[in-house]
């Protein structure tokens, strides 16, 4: 799964949000492997969006039951 852009985190419904939340991979993991300065250039770009979603995601009242149930494991 790639990371959204920022037009599509600002757009998001809650239930987007907590898709992202629970099912983005870890900043960086795309780029294990790689040379350490792209490696270090794809996780702080990765790092910054994931704060942006957690961010909005809080803003909307962070994890819920009726969230959790709707966008399972």
């Amino acid at each position: 799964m790639s990371y959204p852009n920022e037009e599509q985190i600002e757009r998001a419904d809650h239930a987007q949000l907590a898709y992202w939340v629970r099912f983005l991979p870890s900043p960086g993991s795309r780029a294990t492997g790689m040379d350490p300065a792209s490696f270090q250039l794809i996780l702080l770009e990765e790092k910054e969006i994931l704060d942006r979603i957690i961010a909005r995601f809080n803003e909307m009242g962070g994890m819920t039951p009726e969230i959790s149930k709707e966008i399972g494991w």
